[in-house]
């Protein structure tokens, strides 16, 4: 294996392809929304709450995923390109096995995950069939995962996204034809958008396997998929077990806010579903940023060139947080409008109106949080995030939606209002942290 190209960890050629992954998965989101809104608002608040769940789900992965990417990115900056190729191959066997077996857990609970979702009782049924079908297919998004990490850690960012972009395509014409009943496919409602979306998570795993066998130097043959590394696997446990901490923690509290707002009624449920796509919009550009300036951090720590990694994430948040302000003010001039073709309810209309103002705030201080967060799990520093994370999370967003939310009745605005506090506290944190030096050995 011969060193790779050191000009695909340059933050633009890093960051551009995963931002127009994201923009156009937006977009397709957008798409796919609009097609469940025709069958019902119930129907957009039972995938919008059932997507939290899977969320949850999927982050559990963070430890086999986000761990064994860091490594990558870190043994390739160091040349130690066959290390790289063992912690890639690893990541996928496991991130494979223990799909398979939540797959199984969640297809025979998921009455059960139903209920405890407090999913309407008009739409449980609807809504438990989605999640068993949907949840089946686990195990096909967490290979998909490990190895959409891996790639993009090799420096590839542009495979992916095109990956990606044709899993949404595919999946967003399985609704069309599945809802509307097309080209002589039966009209299967929910039930059929929940298997487009199986369908084209198979597709899409199929396509990324394919480019993974060809991304560090030779193809890789069977035989490496059942060879294990104990240093290696434990240093992806080390560094993440606390990313897969932090992330369950953060999905977990999503649940628990997303099932108090669902005990708000379905108008705050319907509201909080459609803002979540909208606000998707604002997000992914700042998420692309974090998500390539933690590559280059990895690279560049791994190569021990500490200085320019220290750098990368001030570089990162300047320029997101310009794009992230930029869609901010999209988000207003055009989110009413598309409330507006979203639903006919007036009462959604006019609370989702009030939130499109509050992100004004909610954004940026969203955005503070990302691109430093990343770079100090690159650097392995993923403990310190955890510990500062977790209390927050639940003290501030869990705790404040339930004293502001539901304790002074004030809603879904108490919800955010909790929101954004918990945003604010955990970046000035992770600031002074990064800034502090400690895992970098620089004056």
């Amino acid at each position: 294996m011969q060193q790779l190209d050191e000009r695909k960890y340059s933050l633009p050629r890093l960051v551009w392809p995963i931002a127009v992954e994201l923009l156009l998965f937006f977009l397709l989101g957008i798409t796919d929304t609009l097609m469940v809104s025709r069958i019902s608002d119930g129907a957009v608040g039972v995938v919008g709450l059932s997507n939290h769940f899977f969320e949850f789900v999927i982050v559990s992965f963070e430890l086999i995923c986000g761990g064994a990417g860091i490594v990558i990115a870190q043994r390739i900056g160091a040349n130690r390109l066959l290390d790289a190729r063992r912690a890639a191959t690893m990541a996928f066997s496991l991130a494979m096995a223990v799909g398979l077996i939540v797959s199984v857990v969640i297809f025979f609970g998921a009455s059960t995950i139903g209920r405890l979702l407090q999913m309407p009782i008009e739409f449980r049924d609807m809504g438990v069939e989605y999640i068993m079908i949907v949840g089946s297919s686990t195990f096909v998004i967490s290979g998909m995962m490990a190895l959409s990490a891996a790639i993009r850690n090799a420096g590839n960012t542009k495979g992916p996204m095109l990956i990606s972009v044709g899993i949404n395509i595919l999946h967003v014409f399985g609704n069309y034809v599945f809802i509307f009943g097309a080209l002589g496919f039966p009209q299967w409602g929910l039930t059929g958008v929940a298997i487009s979306t199986v369908v084209s998570r198979v597709v899409g795993l199929l396509f990324m396997f394919l480019l993974f066998q060809k991304s560090f130097g030779s193809r890789i043959v069977w035989k490496e998929y059942v060879t294990f590394d104990k240093p290696i696997l434990k240093e992806i446990g080390k560094i993440g077990l606390p990313m897969m901490g932090t992330a369950v923690s953060w999905s977990f509290s999503q649940l628990v806010i997303i099932a108090a707002i669902a005990s708000m009624g379905t108008v705050m449920l319907a509201t909080k579903t459609y803002m979540n796509i909208m606000e998707s919009f604002v997000y992914l550009a700042g998420w692309s940023f974090a998500v390539a300036v933690q590559i280059q951090v990895g690279y560049l720590y791994g190569a021990n060139k500490h200085d320019a990694a220290y750098r990368s994430p001030f570089i990162a948040f300047r320029w997101g947080l310009l794009i992230t302000m930029i869609n901010v003010v999209l988000l207003l001039l055009f989110g009413r409008e598309i409330l507006n073709y979203l639903t006919d309810d007036p009462e959604i209309i006019k609370i989702g109106s009030i939130l499109l103002w509050i992100n004004i705030l909610l954004q940026p201080l969203k955005f503070m949080n990302m691109p430093v967060s990343t770079s100090l799990n690159a650097v392995g520093d993923s403990k310190y995030l955890m510990k500062i994370s977790i209390p927050s999370m639940w003290l501030i967003a869990v705790g404040g939606t339930f004293l502001l939310g539901k304790g002074l009745d004030w809603m879904i605005f108490g919800v955010y209002i909790a929101m954004m506090s918990d945003e604010l506290v955990r970046g000035i944190l992770v600031f002074r942290r990064w800034m502090s030096k400690v895992k970098l050995n620089i004056e």
